[in-house]
């Protein structure tokens, strides 16, 4: 993996095109290459995963010179940016953030925001996911200036060392200014101890009962090396992850178990 001196970038997020973190994104970008390019949903898509529109028709928004906004999914927007709407080149880079909150433990396997990595990477660019983690307590503000300062210094570093084809690069900044950010740590995926997201049930003024998915703000006790701990401790978690979810251990025991012609009773 080597990457030209001006390399072409293509951003995108779950958060929509309107969304803070965008503009964090594009200036972090704005700082590796004149080349970028930004195909992002058009209205928030947090919580999307991989999700593709199969069933509707996707339509495209032109907002800028190199702009664009797709009625879709993440997954839809990379899709369409990298086949269709970027002419000429290919991206030698996907970004896909800053997103609003950590992409950390669980959150990985349903976030908009490494989906959108997670399809560049599958067309053969190398992609890294980045997010911005805040408190979820009313009155927080984001610290996007710590993506902002920390982004693109950690981003050029990866692009001078590489990473595999299937691998993709997330990056979690803390919750913390960037003057108090301790350091950056290379983590393995965690695990939270309880599962923070629950449905509330809720009643209407008509007296129809709803649901609402919400996350509860439950303390946690994650391991040391993993990224949930490095965000909680104050430092910049860098994870790389692939798609490959085979639990070998399991595969090599259940082998010896069920191989070779199907059981029959």
């Amino acid at each position: 993996m080597s990457f030209p001196d001006n390399p072409r970038i293509l951003l995108t997020n779950d958060d929509g095109v309107r969304a803070r973190g965008l503009k964090s994104l594009q200036r972090i970008a704005a700082a590796l290459s004149d080349d970028v390019w930004t195909c992002v949903p058009a209205e928030e898509q947090s919580g999307a995963g991989r999700s593709l529109t199969l069933h509707d028709p996707l339509r495209v928004r032109q907002t800028g010179e190199r702009e664009f906004a797709v009625t879709g999914t993440p997954t839809d927007a990379v899709l369409m940016g990298i086949q269709d709407l970027i002419p000429g080149k290919k991206p030698d880079l996907v970004l896909s953030g800053v997103n609003r909150g950590a992409n950390i433990a669980e959150d990985v396997t349903f976030s908009g925001t490494v989906a959108g990595a997670m399809q560049g990477m599958q067309l053969g660019i190398p992609s890294i996911a980045l997010s911005q983690a805040y408190s979820w307590q009313a009155g927080a503000t984001l610290k996007w200036e710590t993506a902002e300062t920390f982004g693109a210094p950690i981003v050029r570093k990866l692009m001078k060392a590489g990473w595999p084809e299937d691998v993709l690069i997330n990056i979690n900044f803390p919750d913390r200014p960037p003057e108090e950010v301790r350091e950056v740590e290379v983590t393995r995926q965690g695990r939270r101890n309880q599962d923070i997201v629950h449905a509330e049930k809720r009643t209407d003024p008509r007296g129809v009962d709803y649901y609402w998915i919400g996350f509860r703000g439950l303390p946690q006790s994650p391991e040391a090396g993993d990224d949930l701990h490095a965000v909680m401790e104050g430092r910049i978690s860098v994870t790389p992850l692939h798609v490959d979810l085979t639990h070998m251990e399991t595969h090599h025991e259940l082998r010896g178990l069920l191989g070779g012609a199907p059981p029959r009773e």
